[in-house]
């Protein structure tokens, strides 16, 4: 029996080995097919094996997601973010997977822990930052109608391109050439350039091959002209060599047109053996080719790049787009409309899934303006790429592999019914307030935050301007010399493109008071006070909120050197104690009169255990001797507590009487009680809701110096512990006044 297990083992152990020889060889396989492309093949090897480690479901999850099986690479991507030996992409391909299978939730939860592994990967950053987008890109806003068309083949069709009256797109399709061609990746034909006909509804005929010079054995295409249609630049695979790792990298071609013939193409200078270079796009001046590389010193996957061009077809350097159009993912298939208008694909940038089209702003000094995404129907949750506009910017073509095309990637004609513009402009003019235009204003645009994001010098009519983004609130200030500062705000989320504000500047007629109003406690500035003025000579009354600096300025161009103001200023702000304070002043000389530096403008913020009685100015309250009467002195004192208590009425007040220590603790306590509630009796007559205050006596128990019993003090320092309080025991959520509250301007 030993002997037969001993035998039955070696022959398990035998099996094994063999098992895991035929497993390394399959896996082997299987990688030499996924290095060659062949994904489909890959993907039957890899399951052959029957290796579960994180590196063959990786393997699988890649060559899943490649050859367009985004459901499979789903389940595949969240086996590796949820189990062990998880990267940072393998979380970051689960979530774009979920996205392009429109699982916006949990492809965002995805990000979320994509963002706490890698949290310095823009890509996560602007995903988790823009929560409401995609339901925003989701929105088909009426811009544009769009229908697939059919001429559409069930291979690739996609980079459109106009070339005069005609359009030139890039296929895989079969059947125009007797022998083809196939790639492994997809198993489609090589890619060719083919030319058709525009008819009126954007359909296209009479389809032919572009030409001999183009189309060769490998991949050709996309391809893109210069205004003048005279020069052709267009992306092949590099026919002379390999990489060190054996792959074939893509490759720029440029050619002229010479006597109505196109010359033979020629290399551009940064094609390599090692990165690839494609997606030509010429600047609307020839002087500019844009195009995608995956060249080292990037961002991350594909970036874009500009290289300058000279008349005799000499380059510059390339210049990276930068960090605003790049990202760690991929941006492509660049398009440039003459309108100046840069158009390209990008899976990094926040979007719907897969590659979506973004448009950017090219201004006249080469600048950027802020990208945006064009959102649906022109986006999808599956690859969306190689936009064009035509000439009059009414119509165009783009690409896409949605679902429910005809085929791989389909060409989708639209018909543009609103056009594509770039934020908002605000402009206006700034007047004084008699209606004289004013030249040489500075006019500064402020974010929410009060920071200056730019700004302007008026001109001779007094007009100014603003580019802004859509969507959000700026302030806007106009200053100018003799004159005071005056503000403006702006919201942009209107459909309105420009938006007209303009700014009344008052002028500075040499007298003005200058009122700035704090929080008491934290000595701040306080925004949003209800501010009324009251002249008492004229009877004028200013209504007035203020803003994030406290403040307000009034001119006072009725008032002359030597006359006297009068003026009656109420403060009024919710959650603080209502103020109203009277400033007189003699006018000596020109110039700003501060009136906070005369009276106290600093307001009281109501907090519950808070005193009333330090708040206001209020005077002791005094009794008759062993009496506990209201005497007329102390009525006047408790009038200034209903008034306080009738503006809040959702506040509630104890009463607390105390004594000092003279007189036995029994009677201190007797006393004082009956004073309390005496004290209370009589405020409940005048407030509506007389439940809300309370009386109650303390004696000496609550001392706030050290003459207790036994002590020898002066009779100033026992007056000190004989006070009456009036602590806030409950305040509403809304604590402001119930007077009739100033309107702001």
């Amino acid at each position: 029996m030993k002997n037969y297990i001993l035998v039955s083992l070696f022959i398990c152990f035998a099996f094994q080995i063999l098992g895991q020889e035929e497993n390394a060889a399959t896996l082997k396989k299987a990688e030499s097919l996924y290095e060659d492309y062949s994904f489909d093949k890959a993907i039957s090897k890899y399951s052959e094996a029957q290796d579960g480690s994180p590196e063959v479901l990786r393997r699988l999850a890649e060559s899943f997601y490649k050859i367009g099986n985004i459901e499979k690479a789903e389940v595949l991507y969240g086996k590796l973010a949820n189990g062990e030996g998880t990267i940072p992409s393998d979380v970051y391909m689960y979530a774009a997977a979920l996205m392009q299978n429109k699982k916006y939730t949990e492809a965002r939860a995805a990000m979320v822990q994509y963002n706490t592994l890698n949290p310095d990967d823009s890509r996560g950053q602007a995903y988790l930052s823009n929560e409401d987008l995609i339901k925003e890109l989701q929105k088909n806003k009426g811009q544009f109608a769009i229908k697939n068309l059919a001429i559409n083949s069930p291979q690739e069709d996609f980079s459109p391109a106009y070339f005069k009256s005609k359009l030139v797109f890039t296929s895989s399709r079969e059947g125009v050439v007797p022998i083809r061609r196939k790639w492994n990746w997809n198993k489609l034909p090589f890619l060719d350039v083919y030319v058709a006909d525009i008819d009126a509804e954007g359909e296209l005929s009479e389809l032919k091959q572009l030409n001999k010079v183009m189309n060769k054995k490998y991949h050709e295409g996309p391809i893109c002209y210069n205004k003048r249609e005279n020069m052709m630049a267009y992306t092949r695979n590099n026919y002379q060599g390999k990489s060190k790792e054996g792959v074939v990298k893509l490759q720029i071609y440029i050619t002229r047109k010479l006597s109505g013939d196109w010359e033979e193409p020629w290399s551009f200078p940064l094609n390599s053996n090692e990165y690839s270079v494609g997606h030509p796009a010429f600047s609307t001046d020839s002087k500019w080719l844009y195009f995608a590389s995956d060249m080292p010193g990037g961002f991350g996957g594909v970036d874009l790049y500009k290289i300058s061009m000279g008349t005799d077809s000499t380059f510059g350097e390339a210049i990276n787009l930068g960090a605003d159009i790049n990202t760690e993912g991929d941006e492509m298939f660049p398009t440039i409309h003459q309108d100046g208008i840069l158009a390209y694909a990008s899976n990094g940038h926040p979007g719907l899934g897969g590659l979506d089209v973004f448009v950017v702003q090219l201004k006249e000094d080469g600048a950027l303006g802020k990208m945006y995404n064009l959102g649906s129907p022109v986006n999808s949750n599956r690859d969306d790429f190689s936009f064009i506009l035509n000439k009059n910017m009414k119509s165009g073509y783009f690409a896409s592999n949605r679902l429910d095309g005809k085929g791989d990637d389909d060409l989708y004609y639209f018909d543009l019914l609103k056009p594509i513009t770039f934020g908002k402009e605000i402009k206006g003019t700034v007047k004084s307030k008699t209606g004289e235009l004013l030249a040489n204003t500075t006019v500064k645009l402020l974010d929410e935050e009060g920071n200056t994001i730019d700004s302007v010098v008026t001109d001779e009519s007094g007009a100014y301007s603003f580019n802004v983004d859509a969507d959000k609130k700026f302030a806007l200030s106009g200053q100018k010399e003799k004159y005071f500062e005056a503000e403006n705000v702006v919201d942009t989320d209107t459909e309105e493109a420009v938006i007209v504000a303009d700014i009344a500047l008052e002028k500075d007629p040499g007298l003005s008071l200058y009122a700035l109003v704090t929080d008491k406690k934290e000595n701040t500035p306080l925004a949003d006070v209800d501010m009324k003025i009251v002249d008492n000579i004229t009877g004028e009354e200013i209504l007035f909120k203020t803003g994030e600096t406290g403040d307000y300025k009034k001119p006072l161009a009725d008032k002359k050197i030597d006359e006297r103001g009068s003026y009656n200023i109420t403060l009024e702000k919710e959650g603080y104690l209502t103020k109203t304070v009277t400033y007189n002043v003699l006018f000596e000389k020109p110039g700003i009169y501060n009136v906070h530096e005369s009276l106290d403008l600093a307001m009281d913020k109501l907090e519950v255990g808070g005193d009333i009685s330090k708040l206001i100015e209020i005077n002791p309250i005094y009794f008759d001797f062993n009496k506990f009467n209201i005497r007329e002195d102390a009525a006047l004192e408790l009038d200034k507590i209903v008034t306080v208590m009738n503006q809040y009425p959702g506040m509630e007040i104890e009463l607390g009487s105390h004594t000092d220590s003279r007189g036995s603790a029994s009677y201190n306590m007797r006393l004082s009680d009956k004073r309390a509630k005496a004290s209370a009796k009589y405020i409940k007559k005048h407030i509506t809701n007389p439940d809300r205050i309370t009386g109650k006596g303390y004696g000496e128990t609550k001392l706030i110096n050290q003459c207790s019993d036994g002590v020898k003090c002066s009779d100033e320092e026992h007056q000190e512990n004989r006070r009456t309080e009036f602590i806030i025991i409950k305040l509403d959520e809304k604590v402001k006044a119930n007077n009739s509250s100033p309107n702001s301007l």
